[in-house]
């Protein structure tokens, strides 16, 4: 057992030491996650698109041992609302706020703006190699939480997209478990694309041949960039397809532009962009981030709409980088049931969450109940629709 000495609250990534930071969230003994990184954090703070100017407070809370050294990172943040989680929870707070209660600011353990599942404790280890004296840091931390919850009468704490293996101890500290679905590919020793689209039934196989043909038949020339190869122009032109994409969907774009220009020249060996040119200028590209076994589609936009060109740049050139590099999985971002048709299968995603408001809690506990039911039978309805062959289909 371990004695600890002190929990401590941080407002910057940048008062811990990009050390300890990096030793705790991406250790040798776990496959590299790109969005764990110092840099990653740093780059969302100092680009102010991750602050309390953006509703989004940090509140970094560490563990540290009698003797100073640090064993224990929750990344934390306090939420003026719901925007860039990706786990939405916005009828709990119309819920408590139609009943007189304050819902936000609300505390929230997360990455700003990733909906990818990884680890949200960072104490060295990945949760299912956790040793008892990890796992009592992690107890602790969650008992720092509480106490500030109770101090400064927060309604709620919220963990989003964490490991499988760390459900069981979440639920012994009283935290309820939410289920949804993304849709990741997964590589079956492929070899390469062709060899993927052998395992799927001759008609999905002609509809994606048909896709990637349609999608290029213009002239578009498809370009890999990576690392320090991505140019000024490259990030330019991303930017302007980043903008557009979000001022289409969601309003305003959460990233800022220097954000990009940042981790860029941080973590250039992190990140792939795939790109689009048309005679002679970018019209499409889409941001990727790399770990070690593992492609993370993140952002996608476009300057002209051509048909088909969003799953061919995103989708499928995605698979065919991932295959040539011997990467075993693409996640291609939330949502999109349409990958389904696309040899993206779906894979569930976990988030827990603590409501100390014992009315909210128990509308909580009765409609997640039901959302996890609704849930595991539409897995079941989409896993029957998959594109790959059945038995003795050629």
């Amino acid at each position: 057992m371990i004695t600890l000495a002190t929990l401590r609250q941080v407002s910057s990534v940048a008062d811990i030491q990009r050390e300890e930071w990096d030793r705790l969230a991406n250790p040798a003994s776990a496959a590299y996650d790109p969005f764990l990184s110092y840099d990653f954090f740093l780059a969302l703070e100092q680009s102010q698109s991750a602050t309390r100017y953006s509703g989004w407070a940090p509140l970094h809370l560490l563990a540290e041992a009698a003797d100073g050294s640090l064993l224990g990172i929750l990344p934390l943040y306090a939420k003026s609302h719901s925007q860039g989680e990706y786990v939405f929870d916005q009828g709990w707070a119309r819920g408590l706020m139609m009943a007189g209660g304050q819902y936000y600011p609300k505390l929230l353990s997360a990455v700003p703006f990733t909906p990818v599942t990884g680890r949200r404790f960072l104490v060295g280890a990945a949760a299912g190699a956790l040793t008892p004296e990890q796992a009592d840091v992690i107890r602790l931390l969650v008992s720092g939480v509480m106490g500030y919850m109770n101090q400064h009468d927060i309604s709620s704490f919220h963990i989003n997209f964490i490991e499988a293996d760390l459900i069981p101890l979440l639920s012994s500290l009283d935290l309820l478990i939410r289920h949804d679905t993304q849709f990741h590919f997964e590589d079956q020793g492929y070899g390469d694309f062709e060899g993927f689209l052998a395992t799927l039934q001759s008609r999905k196989r002609k509809a994606i041949r048909r896709e990637r043909r349609q999608a290029l038949e213009s002239g578009i020339e498809v370009e890999w960039v990576e690392g320090r190869d991505i140019t000024e122009q490259h990030w330019d032109s991303f930017f302007e397809f980043y903008l557009d994409t979000g001022e289409r969907k969601w309003g305003t774009p959460y990233l800022t532009e220097a954000f990009f220009t940042q981790i860029g020249k941080s973590r250039p060996d992190d990140i792939l962009l795939i790109m689009a040119r048309e005679g002679g200028r970018y019209i499409a590209g889409a941001l990727n981030f790399k770990g070690s076994d593992t492609l993370y589609g993140r952002y996608w936009g476009a300057s002209e709409h051509r048909p088909f060109l969003h799953f061919e740049i995103c989708y499928y050139q995605a698979i065919d980088y991932a295959l040539a590099h011997g990467l075993r999985r693409v996640e291609a971002g939330a949502q999109g049931e349409h990958k389904l048709l696309r040899g993206y299968t779906p894979c569930r995603t976990n988030s827990a969450h603590f409501i100390a408001h014992p009315g909210l809690r128990r509308a909580v506990v009765d409609y997640l109940d039901e959302e996890t039911q609704y849930k595991d039978i539409h897995e079941e309805v989409m896993r029957e629709h998959l594109p790959f062959k059945k038995t003795n289909e050629t």
